[in-house]
């Protein structure tokens, strides 16, 4: 594995510091006029998600962390584990609610997603940009009321509470924007 020099680094860049794995979110170089250039960085570590403000020495160096990103489809759950399927090897891997956090709102069974490992230890699970979701539960929407407002509570087939116009209803399928939980249109 490579490594990298704190003055190299550049957003998303993967790397291992103070034991753990870390992605560059932002960096700024800093080079004042009297003392030494420092690095400026937000990095947020890939296991917990915890984003950290540190500040580092152009000189320093840090080992690569290679990131894996595999194509997984979900199949089921099983009380608090999850089974995603490898789509090349078959192999099945089970992860737990902390693995698989909020992308659950968005993932159905058969879904593919991918998957986010490093050595070999899954970390994070991405659902597609957008997906298909059927609407479970919705109250009708009342025509003709301006006073009320324009969207309405719905809930999807994964469970997940979502705001929609008054012209869906109960049984309608919407595309949802996974990367901001919100109503695109129907389908």
């Amino acid at each position: 594995m490579g490594q990298i020099l704190a003055g190299d680094i550049r957003k998303g860049v993967t790397f291992q510091v103070d034991g753990g794995v870390f992605v560059v979110v932002d960096f700024l170089h800093v080079k004042p006029g009297k003392g030494a250039a420092f690095v400026r960085t937000k990095i947020k570590n890939v296991m917990t998600g915890a984003v950290l403000e540190k500040t580092f020495n152009p000189t320093e160096k840090f080992d690569l962390a290679l990131i894996e990103r595999k194509q997984m489809e979900y199949l089921y759950s099983d009380g608090d584990l999850y089974y995603f399927m490898d789509v090349e090897t078959y192999e099945q891997l089970p992860l737990t609610k902390e693995t698989v956090g909020d992308a659950m709102n968005f993932i159905k069974e058969n879904m593919q997603c991918t998957i986010s490992l490093f050595e070999g230890s899954a970390f994070s699970v991405e659902p597609p940009n957008f997906v298909e979701l059927l609407i479970t539960v919705c109250e009708p929407g009342a025509r003709g009321n301006s006073a009320q407002s324009t969207n309405k509570p719905a809930t999807l087939e994964t469970g997940y509470e979502i705001q929609v116009p008054m012209f869906v209803n109960e049984g309608d399928t919407i595309r949802v924007d996974t990367r901001t939980g919100e109503y695109m249109s129907r389908v």
